[in-house]
């Protein structure tokens, strides 16, 4: 059974009438206790809708019952202006990694409760918080039990025509995971991305580290196109894919290194005709990595041939700076950027990852051209697993999923933009002051969302202007806030 924390307020009230009631005289029975009601609460006239998570928890995405109007006036306020005339990169979604391990724990709840967690995450009705966007693994992730690919073959053996190809792995956990998930938003945007190609198509023939040979550069494209088309064949479309994850990292399990220079050769010459032979229009990005290394995308870009067959280039922050992917975008500014992986950790806390998340992907990233969030990863049980042997051992997810469901900070970083920025809203203007990070969004029905975040220790007034009227709000220190009108 799914397990929701109570409001500890209520329970408090409710274990002190039980203990201020009194029994009768030489009864072993207490005297009924009427149960206490918290009095209904009275919606506040508002122009605003306020959705609030604090760090120290007290609020946990929460509508706020709070006035916010829009007046004709003036104050010392420090003023967040939003402009709907400005207007910047069409959003494809937030959401996360639904890993093969994530796949397997939301998989093994039963029936009613795995119903009931599904809806809340990619549903936007009532709880819903509307996740819109996905990562999956094109075979084995390090958060999977163990290393694997769609087409393993006895060591020393090639399969050039990938006869022994398959996706029935999947079958177990993650494509019923994605089905139910398509049954509740079936417009939901998938990335594939791989960890390793197939081992025997590699020079160290093994999981761990090594390369492509350049041999086998036509046969992996065909590997994409068969997976492509076997996930069609599910019912579950890949909008887009990545080359490899990671790509100058090899020291993960499963892992494999390709070099800006391969992968631009293994796109032009192979990725990219065999998608078009096939005619397959999943989308190409390139790198899927940190941004303390953006050249590997602009050097990709550069060249006309490959880039024809290149949508964009995905980046994860690990390392460098969040604003290396205007860089990115100016120099090909016809292409688009994605951010596509951030963990949270388990030793991490609360009010620094609600704030740093918040400050540099659901704001930064999108304040500089990412059509997308993607966190890494969507569920994890209480010890961190499942992973490989020598993958990550404390990636924290979205849900953790245990004797209950837990919900952890990703799962509120997410949730305050991907219930209210819809896929097809477009980020519009919106001034940033030093202590107040904002993004600002026009929604394909018209509605305006503002996303704030206190990025100080102090409780913070400010004014929301918009068309020439300004409305006042207060966010403590290290909250975030989203405003919809």
């Amino acid at each position: 059974m799914i397990k929701r924390v109570a409001n500890p307020f209520y329970a408090l009230l409710l274990l002190a009438g039980i203990a201020g009631g009194c029994s009768k005289s030489g009864s072993n029975n207490p005297d009924p206790v009427d149960p206490i009601v918290p009095p209904p609460v009275t919606p506040v006239k508002t122009d605003v809708e306020f959705w609030l998570t604090k760090g120290d928890r007290t609020s946990l995405f929460a509508k706020q019952n709070t006035a916010i109007l829009f007046k004709q006036e003036t104050n010392n306020n420090a003023t967040i202006e939003v402009d709907s005339t400005q207007t910047y990169q069409t959003v494809d979604g937030f959401g996360f990694a639904l890993t093969g391990g994530s796949a397997m724990l939301i998989n093994q709840l039963n029936a009613t409760d795995k119903t009931a967690l599904i809806r809340e995450l990619f549903g936007t009705d009532g709880g819903g918080i509307g996740i819109s966007y996905l990562r999956v693994t094109l075979g084995a992730s390090d958060l999977s039990i163990a290393p694997f690919t769609y087409d393993e073959i006895t060591t020393g053996v090639s399969d050039m025509e990938l006869k022994q190809f398959s996706i029935d792995m999947e079958k177990k956990d993650l494509i019923p995971v994605l089905k139910m998930i398509l049954a509740v938003n079936p417009n939901i945007k998938i990335l594939a991305s791989p960890w390793t190609a197939p081992t025997w198509m590699k020079d160290n023939q093994g999981y761990y580290g090594g390369s492509l040979k350049k041999e086998y550069y036509s046969v992996y494209a065909q590997y994409f196109v068969k997976y492509i088309n076997a996930m069609k064949a599910e019912g579950i479309t890949i909008d887009a894919i990545t080359p490899q994850n990671e790509p100058l990292n090899a020291y993960n399990n499963p892992s494999m290194f390709m070099s800006s220079a391969d992968q631009k050769i293994f796109v032009r010459d192979n990725l990219g005709p065999a998608f078009e032979s096939a005619g397959i229009s999943t989308k190409i990005l390139v790198y899927d990595h940190n941004l303390d290394h953006p050249e590997y995308a602009t050097d990709i870009l550069k060249d006309a041939a490959a880039a024809k067959y290149i949508d964009g280039s995905a980046f994860h922050l690990y390392g460098g700076n969040i604003n290396a992917m205007s860089a990115v975008h100016d120099a090909a500014p016809s292409k688009n950027v994605y951010f596509t992986e951030q963990a949270t950790f388990g030793n991490g806390s609360f009010d620094g990852d609600l704030k740093w998340h918040t400050s540099n992907l659901i704001i930064g990233a999108m304040r500089n051209w990412s059509r997308n969030v993607i966190e890494w990863n969507l569920a994890s049980d209480p010890q961190f697993d499942p992973h490989t042997v020598g993958g990550c051992d404390a990636c924290q997810g979205a849900i953790t999923v245990g004797n209950s469901v837990a919900r952890n900070v990703s799962y509120y970083i997410i949730a305050h933009a991907s219930k209210f920025v819809r896929p097809g809203s477009v980020r519009i203007g919106s001034t940033s002051i030093n202590d107040l990070q904002s993004v600002a969004y026009k929604t394909p029905s018209g509605k305006k969302v503002l996303v704030v975040l206190n990025n100080t220790g102090s409780t913070l007034t400010f004014n929301i202007k918009y068309n020439n009227k300004i409305a006042a709000s207060t966010l403590a220190g290290g909250a975030v806030g989203t405003y919809i009108w």
